[in-house]
């Protein structure tokens, strides 16, 4: 008998260590300040992968999104005031500022924002959406399947993650057609669906017959003049089944559940985490073709699988060019 109830302490050993660990996440309180709304790609994809870890582990997760750059100061403190282990967001341009004088204040606060600078000690980390691989797949597919020579993209702000995206788009087209010439539009905003389908009906007209949606409001214009598009950040094909051939995906989830893991276990420093939002490391990818894997060309699809497997194995390195991209 004592051997059977020595037995079921141990068992309930077991389970209570399990439970801590559990309960170690669930105790983890997540942060997110946003400066654009939830439903713009780039910071929906953040605000996905945080969710995302809010149901699988059971962390806390709080977000505060459409902070202007009057707030955005303010609105970290109140976070950090509240002990909040990690606090991630966008800093570009005007959040840059106030979340690294924020993080000067609370060294014990983990941050993580993408930036396109580096990284600040002892608590700030860096990261941006290294998505121009799957950028570059899909530039292979606009190669091979334009009739008119010519292709539009639809970009937002002429800055380092944005160009580089646009031009893997243009390299991956050259790489099966040498011939192919782009348009290229910056709207000057991060989010501004009217001007960036004014954008792409211009283009269209303009003789493109395929058109990188780097933002947001493409597909409107592309579904009324019945020419295919490529979505950006993550699968957007239901916006536009008929449209959205496919694009890059960007899954924060290997960065965040990084994040996390390295905060609980104390090792927390001021990093770049470029590597966490690449393919090798699941942080990018193709998203999937959905009707298109019948209507293209399957020799087009297997010349992106093929490619594809190259990027992934270390054999083919994407170029990385950041410079603003003009019009042919």
């Amino acid at each position: 008998m004592k051997y059977r109830f020595a037995a079921l302490i141990l068992l309930a050993a077991f389970f209570l260590s399990g439970t801590g660990e559990a309960k170690e996440y669930k105790e983890f309180k997540l942060a997110a300040v946003f400066q654009t709304a939830i439903e713009e790609p780039w910071d929906g994809a953040i605000h996905q992968a945080c969710l995302q870890a809010q149901k699988e582990l059971g962390i806390t997760y709080e977000f505060a999104e459409k902070v202007g750059a009057a707030d955005f100061e303010r609105v970290l403190r109140e976070y950090a005031e509240r002990g909040f282990d990690l606090i991630v967001g966008d800093a570009f341009l005007a959040g840059e500022e106030p979340s690294r004088r924020v993080a000067k204040d609370y060294p014990e606060t983990a941050f993580a924002f993408g930036s396109e600078f580096a990284p600040q000690e002892p608590n700030y980390s860096v990261f941006d959406n290294w998505i121009h691989e799957p950028s570059y797949l899909c530039g292979i597919i606009a190669g091979r399947m334009t009739k008119t020579g010519t292709l539009g993209i639809v970009a937002a702000i002429p800055i380092a993650e944005v160009n580089r995206l646009v031009h893997a788009f243009r390299q991956g087209a050259l790489s099966v057609n040498p011939s192919v010439k782009v348009k290229v539009a910056y709207i000057g905003s991060w989010f501004d669906p009217p001007k960036a389908k004014e954008a792409s009906l211009a283009q269209i007209e303009a003789g493109a017959d395929l058109i990188f949606a780097e933002r947001f409001g493409v597909f409107e214009a592309a579904k009324e003049k019945g020419v295919p598009a490529f979505g950006n950040m993550m699968d957007q094909n239901s916006l536009a089944p008929e449209t959205v051939i496919t694009g890059p995906v960007w899954d924060m989830y290997p960065t965040v559940r990084h994040s996390i893991d390295t905060v609980r276990e104390g090792t927390w420093k001021a990093d770049n985490l470029k590597e966490w939002s690449m393919m090798a490391k699941g942080g990018a990818s193709l998203a999937p073709f959905h009707e298109f894997e019948k209507k293209l060309p399957p020799e087009v699809i297997a010349e992106v699988r093929e490619m594809e497997a190259k990027i992934l194995a270390g054999k083919f390195e994407v170029p990385v060019i950041e410079t603003e991209l003009t019009t042919d």
